[in-house]
């Protein structure tokens, strides 16, 4: 698929389309292209929507790709190739999301604050699924997802 060319948010309204189209999962690479090369006047009033618009699409996305990986790992029937695809399917999400959330428009402190909570999502999940491979007396599960970790990037 060829990559179209969005043109650089510069003002709030730009940015809410380009958010959406996040959101909405159209040309991520061209959106995050686009995104990266943004710029905003980061002032009172803007800056809190603008963090705020940007937070809520990053947590849909993150529960977008969780829902997702819930139903991949329901269909796999612990076939081992089945499970490395959602978790490494999984991994480039949130690999995406914490591109997408690490703007050079935001300033230093917020942009660390924002891209910790993409990473400690990560690292939630990470734990989780290894909690819950525990279960699995034949230890696969759990060298599966040891090996194929989602917070690995």
């Amino acid at each position: 698929m060829v990559s179209t060319v969005i043109a650089p948010p510069r003002t709030y309204s730009e940015w809410v389309t380009v958010l959406d189209m996040l959101k909405n999962k159209t040309d991520d690479e061209a959106v995050l292209d686009a995104m990266l090369k943004g710029t905003i006047e980061w002032q009172s009033g803007v800056a809190e929507r603008f963090a705020k618009k940007l937070i809520d699409v990053i947590n849909f996305r993150m529960n977008g790709a969780s829902d997702k990986f819930q139903k991949e790992m329901s269909r796999s029937y612990g076939q081992e190739r089945a499970i490395v695809q959602a978790l490494l399917a999984l991994r480039k999400e949130m690999c995406f999301l914490s591109k997408a959330i690490n703007l050079p428009v935001i300033p230093e402190k917020d942009r660390n604050h924002y891209y910790q909570l993409v990473i400690s999502q990560a690292n939630s999940m990470q734990s989780s699924l290894e909690d819950s491979a525990k279960k699995d007396r034949t230890g696969k599960l759990a060298s599966l997802v040891r090996n194929n970790r989602v917070n690995a990037f």
